[in-house]
C-alpha cells in the first residue's frame, strides 16, 4: 500500500470513528428481538482483562454490548510486545495510539504511530504491530464486526509457558485468521 492510499484509509477510519456516536444512535435496537441496546459506561480500569500471549487487553465493549456491531479493546503493552504478520478474513481493525509508539505494518506500508495516530487494517490485508520506543504503548483496538474477543479469550486461557504455535494457529484459524510466518 502506498503512502497516499494509507493516508486516505486513515482519514476514512478517523471519519468512521468520529461517526460512531451517530451510528450508535441509528443502530440502537437489538435486531434479534427489537429491544433497545443498553447504554454502558466503562470507567478507567474497568473491563475484562485478558493476557493474550503477552498482549495485555481489557475488553471495554464486546459483541454482547453492541449486538455484534463492533468490539472495543484497550491494550497496554511494554516495548517489544508484538503480533506476527497475519490476515483476518472476517474483521476490519482500527488501531488508535493513546500513549507511546507502535510500529504498524498494513499491507506493504510500515510506519510508527504516536499518540493520536491511527491505522486501519481492513480484512484480507496482511498486518502486524510491535511496541517500540522506551515506554508502554496504550492503544484502542476497534474490531468490526464484533466477536474476535471470543478468540482472544480462548488464547488467553492457554496454559502458561512457551506458546504452542500449532494450537494458536488452530484457534485463530477457526476465527478466519491466518499467520504469514
Amino acid at each position: 500500500m502506498n503512502r497516499n492510499a494509507f493516508l486516505k484509509r486513515s482519514v476514512f477510519s478517523a471519519a468512521a470513528l468520529t461517526s460512531l456516536p451517530a451510528f450508535a444512535h441509528f443502530s440502537s435496537k437489538n435486531e434479534k428481538n427489537d429491544q433497545p441496546l443498553n447504554p454502558k459506561i466503562v470507567r478507567q480500569g474497568e473491563g475484562q482483562q485478558v493476557n493474550v500471549l503477552g498482549d495485555q487487553q481489557t475488553f471495554k465493549l464486546t459483541s454482547e454490548d453492541t449486538n455484534g456491531l463492533f468490539t472495543l479493546i484497550e491494550e497496554v503493552n511494554p516495548p517489544g510486545t508484538m503480533i506476527p504478520p497475519h490476515v483476518h478474513t472476517n474483521e476490519d481493525e482500527i488501531f488508535k495510539v493513546l500513549e507511546g509508539e507502535l510500529e504498524v505494518t498494513v499491507g506493504d506500508e510500515t510506519t510508527i504511530l504516536k499518540a493520536g495516530d491511527l491505522a486501519f487494517a481492513p480484512k484480507n490485508v496482511p498486518h502486524t504491530w510491535k511496541v517500540v520506543g522506551d515506554q508502554d504503548c496504550k492503544t484502542i483496538l476497534s474490531v468490526f464486526p464484533a466477536g474476535l474477543e471470543l478468540m482472544f479469550e480462548e488464547l488467553g486461557n492457554l496454559p502458561a509457558g512457551p506458546p504452542d504455535f500449532a494450537k494458536i494457529s488452530e484457534i485463530c484459524g477457526r476465527y478466519g485468521i491466518t499467520f504469514l510466518t
